[in-house]
């Protein structure tokens, strides 16, 4: 691609604003940021039990340091696995009632390790609609037939399953879709897996530490344990820090060990990272008075926009998406909102689908009653 066509596609972006910049923060991540020169109330982070800034964290990151350094040196099967990463592993997999778990450097890769290193030539993945971009990318590097079946439609799914001439299945889903905040059947797809022989993929970057009794993630709060179902949880958004994991059957995470090329290929991540994330551990489980007050935030803003023009998505979750219409418009009123304080991104096409652009906000435990009021307040009078 030339210079020339690299600025007309950049400015044909502009033109339909959906060109995407960095803010900058000056201030670590928290309810409320230092950000290109003021001071915000922040809907735009994933730190949904305000732990990202946590004093524990931090503690456990400068104990680590002391202990171990900064980097790890080396791929984990090299000799970069050091005792922080092993036990890590032992403490998520006991954290999600899992027989084994393995630690990745992020979430994007871990799924980018787990679809090809389960389908190939010959399989068949089916995909929801709206899964996360890593599962989708995941699944192009497969090599398996994919199906992508309408989001959470069951019949469609059924259908699929029982067409498929496939011996080898695959399902894979997001447990919190990202951009809408529901929730997916996951009890109704792990019965569709044990009927059609099929793996379960289950990406939980937005439900664990928040979902489930001890945020152990959407498994739990659905009842759901299979030993079809790979599960994957990251590790900086509700935990606070860094990196993902994959959990499972211990044959199976045996299995990626061998196999997943973005955990064999990549260097492991810095063990203070490791430590930090243990302490985070302890921090979910005896989390529940942060899970209520984000409870009661979801419900405020819930009764608060209801019967105004700003309508949200139906969502239980930390992610509670409006959506607006136009990318222009969505723009507009993120920009608008900026300028009262409040830091809300509006997410646009191919993020989301054509027509869908909306206001992403994201709550936190972190948040006060306060924040959530001018919040609301802000969106009323900008209707």
């Amino acid at each position: 691609m030339s210079f020339t066509r690299l600025a007309a596609e950049l400015e044909a972006l502009r033109g339909e604003s959906r060109l995407r910049r960095r803010r900058m923060l000056e201030s670590p991540c928290a309810a409320e940021v230092l950000a290109e020169g003021a001071w915000r109330v922040n809907f735009a982070a994933n730190d949904y039990l305000g732990l990202a800034n946590h004093p524990a964290l931090a503690a456990a990151a400068q104990a680590g340091i002391a202990r171990w350094g900064v980097g790890a040196g080396a791929s984990h099967l090299v000799s970069g696995h050091t005792a922080a990463h092993e036990a890590l592993e032992q403490e998520l997999a006991q954290f999600v009632g899992m027989d084994a778990a393995l630690y990745f450097s992020a979430g994007y890769m871990a799924n980018l390790g787990i679809l090809p290193a389960l389908a190939g030539r010959g399989d068949a993945l089916f995909a929801d609609r709206l899964n996360h971009a890593s599962l989708i990318d995941a699944q192009q590097l497969s090599l398996a037939t994919v199906r992508r079946y309408p989001h959470g439609d069951l019949a469609a799914l059924t259908r699929l399953l029982e067409s498929t001439p496939a011996k080898d299945r695959v399902i894979a889903t997001d447990a919190v879709f990202s951009m809408d905040g529901d929730i997916a059947p996951l009890a109704e797809l792990a019965e569709l897996a044990r009927r059609y022989d099929a793996w379960l993929v289950v990406d939980d970057a937005h439900g664990l530490g928040v979902l489930g009794p001890q945020g152990r993630g959407s498994l739990a709060h659905c009842g759901v344990a299979d030993p079809r179902i790979v599960y994957m949880g990251t590790l900086g958004k509700a935990a606070g820090v860094h990196g993902a994991f994959v959990a499972g059957h211990a044959l199976f995470v045996e299995w990626l060990l061998q196999r997943a090329r973005t955990y064999i290929f990549t260097t492991a991540a810095p063990p203070l990272l490791a430590e930090a994330v243990r302490a985070s551990i302890q921090l979910m489980r005896a989390g529940d008075a942060l899970r209520a007050r984000l409870a009661e935030h979801i419900a405020a803003l819930r009764a608060g926009l209801a019967g105004t023009r700003w309508q949200l998505l139906p969502s239980d979750t930390a992610i509670q998406p409006v959506i607006v219409g136009t990318d222009a418009a969505a723009v507009e009123l993120s920009a608008a909102l900026w300028q009262r304080g409040l830091w809300v991104p509006a997410i646009r096409p191919p993020t989301v689908p054509e027509g869908t652009a909306r206001l992403r906000i994201s709550l936190s435990a972190a948040h006060t009653a306060e924040h959530l009021q001018s919040l609301i307040a802000a969106l009323v009078a900008l209707q």
